[in-house]
């Protein structure tokens, strides 16, 4: 009974901050606070207590008797440097970092650490003190809370100014931390525009480095899920804002996308065919520059190429490489002028495809010049280089062959598994609807 009397009187002391009474009970037990770092008799410690609510002169005692009570837990594995930072007690949060700095970066059991909790409150000043202290605790994602950012919990609290401190703190990674998203790929933009906090879109608007355009795993933009959700009085103004910002929605962004893609392959087809004409007027080894004296057994005529005689078989597929890259280049820019709406993406994926099968011809009529150029002393070096060069091109392609087959085959799935969902959900409601008539017919 004394000792229970003796912890009660503890945490009372801790929580009125009565340090007279703390060295009282501490004369009489003074191995009560060893008891609390072995974590057998309480499920807050009076330090939890006395960081909870503002005591500095009973935490600094506490701390001087025994600085590990800093990296005790409570029940909900939270340590005193959470409830200081969550309340904001700066003068607190001071000294408890400079007893137990790696408490910057420990989470409690909902995943959050104390600058967490600090942004969440937007208690700015403690905010600080831990970004000095611990920088790397502003990376952290919330364990708990679906792969959330710190940014994601300011703009869920409404916390505008904490937002703006960690912006400017870490100004030199801002691009990749502005833009950091979720386990279902939202930005902070997405979840302001999802909330509908006009106040907070605009001020994300603010931020340079912001992607207006980022998509999330549903493929959607900012502006995708503002015409998605329900019709609000704020929806005009959120959408004006984004509009002026640059904003689009996924469908145009995908025409975007577009027309750079054709712009790319344009510049690609137009460069190959230009090396594939040189190539075929200009073969290595060159032309001979006259023809053959009668009766030569090896009759030749001016600009026939030299390497025709010397190297025939390999000049026949050096020919046949050179005019596959030729022509799918040249089809290629014709597909791209015809005027024709090629607006759909599959369509692309096509002619980049070509573009690929243009590429490698290229690169097996480079091999083939090579063995014509080279000299006979040198061909056993150039045969291991393309033993090695040549497989490892093919399997680069075979590669990318296999990426562009599987991306298809997973968008073709995505697509069957949703159509089903649909007239699932449609037989659903037809069943549903059948079942309410013949209720009114029996009535």
């Amino acid at each position: 009974m004394e000792q229970i009397e003796q912890k009660k009187r503890l945490q009372e002391a801790a929580i009125k901050g009565n340090t007279q009474l703390l060295h009282e009970i501490l004369a009489h037990n003074p191995l009560i606070l060893d008891r609390l770092i072995a974590g057998c008799d309480f499920d807050e410690t009076p330090l939890h207590a006395a960081a909870l609510h503002g005591h500095i002169d009973f935490t600094t005692q506490l701390l001087d008797l025994n600085s590990e009570l800093a990296e005790v837990l409570d029940s909900t594995r939270s340590s005193p440097l959470h409830l200081a930072s969550a309340k904001g007690h700066i003068d607190i949060v001071k000294v408890l970092v400079q007893a137990a700095p790696n408490m910057c970066t420990a989470p409690n059991r909902d995943g959050l650490n104390p600058l967490h909790l600090a942004a969440m409150n937007g208690k700015v000043e403690v905010m600080r003190e831990l970004l000095q202290t611990s920088p790397r605790a502003a990376t952290a994602t919330v364990d708990q809370g679906h792969g959330e950012t710190i940014l994601h919990l300011c703009v869920k609290y409404h916390q505008m100014e904490a937002l703006d401190l960690l912006v400017h703190t870490l100004k030199d990674e801002i691009q990749g931390f502005i833009n950091a998203t979720d386990d279902y790929g939202n930005t902070v933009l997405h979840l302001a525009v999802t909330n509908k906090h006009i106040q907070t879109v605009q001020h994300l608007l603010t931020i340079d480095k912001i992607d207006v355009n980022a998509k999330n795993i549903n493929g959607y933009t900012a502006l995708d899920i503002l015409a998605q959700s329900r019709r609000g009085v704020q929806d005009w103004d959120i959408q004006n804002s984004l509009k002026q910002a640059g904003a689009l929605k996924a469908a145009d962004n995908q025409g975007e996308w577009l027309a750079k893609k054709r712009d790319a392959l344009m510049v690609v087809a137009s460069l190959l065919a230009t090396i594939a004409f040189q190539a075929g007027v200009s073969p290595p080894g060159g032309v001979w520059q006259n023809d053959s004296p009668e009766g030569s057994l090896d009759p030749h005529r001016t600009g026939e190429a030299v390497a025709a005689y010397t190297y025939p078989e390999s000049y026949q597929f050096y020919l046949r490489a050179n005019t596959i890259s030729f022509v799918a280049s040249l089809s290629t820019i014709l597909l791209l002028i015809s005027g024709l709406p090629l607006k759909r993406k599959n369509f692309m994926r096509i002619l980049t495809t070509i573009m690929c099968l243009s590429i490698t011809s290229i690169a097996f009529s480079y091999a083939f010049s090579l063995v014509a150029v080279t000299p006979k002393t040198h061909r056993v070096s150039l045969r291991r280089t393309l033993y090695v060069a040549v497989p490892v091109w093919c399997g680069v392609m075979v590669i990318l062959l296999l990426a562009h087959t599987i991306q298809l085959t997973l968008r073709w799935l995505k697509h069957k598994n949703w159509k089903s969902a649909i007239e699932n959900c449609q037989i659903k409601f037809w069943v549903k609807d059948a079942n309410s008539y013949e209720e009114v017919q029996m009535t």
